[in-house]
């Protein structure tokens, strides 16, 4: 099945979805995995506890994974989520995302759609929060969704490269038989 893609005045960029094997792919243990998929950008985050909570500087506009963004087309949002809600799958033609996961666990999914990319088809899990501090860029062409982990609620603060645009973003069924991505306890 084929991702529409927008055209020839859009980034260029070919999407399809691919035929996966089922399961949860490739998890991602370190920033430098080899299994990365290609332009996924992964970076540790520091944060500053104390005897009243914690300190998270979530980005410098102009600086770090978000440098090329344009601070006057650039969206920052959050996202508050409850324990095991799914919020799968998305993607975008045009816009990258900055995730910082701010509190709580994410199982995130990561899928490559791009068809001429040297990791087309490739699933990647990423365990990120609270206890993995990691931000996360992702390009368009990754399809993209998370599942809350654990019994407390998660906050996902994220920064686009442009405002948010509905004719950019589409949606693939958390459950989609193609991705066949498996959301259920791996009970390794």
């Amino acid at each position: 099945m084929s991702v529409p893609t927008m055209g020839a005045t859009d980034s260029g960029i070919e999407l399809a979805i691919p035929k996966a094997e089922g399961g949860i792919g490739k998890v991602i243990l370190s920033p430098r995995s080899a299994d990365l998929i290609a332009d996924v950008e992964i970076k540790p985050f520091s944060l500053w506890p104390d005897d009243r909570g914690y300190f998270l500087e979530v980005a410098r506009l102009g600086q770090g994974m978000i440098a090329g963004f344009p601070a006057e087309s650039s969206q920052v949002s959050a996202a508050l989520n409850y324990p095991g809600i799914i919020k799968a799958f998305h993607y975008h033609k045009l816009q990258t995302d900055y995730w910082v996961p701010a509190a709580g666990l994410l199982q995130v999914a990561l899928i490559d759609l791009r068809s001429d990319s040297a990791t087309y088809g490739r699933k990647n899990t990423l365990y990120v929060g609270a206890l993995r501090p990691w931000q996360l860029l992702i390009p368009p062409g990754v399809a993209h969704g998370y599942k809350v982990i654990g019994e407390q609620p998660s906050m996902l603060v994220y920064i686009t490269n442009r405002t948010y645009d509905p004719k950019d973003e589409g949606r693939i069924a958390y459950n989609d038989p193609s991705i066949a991505y498996d959301w259920e306890l791996q009970h390794k």
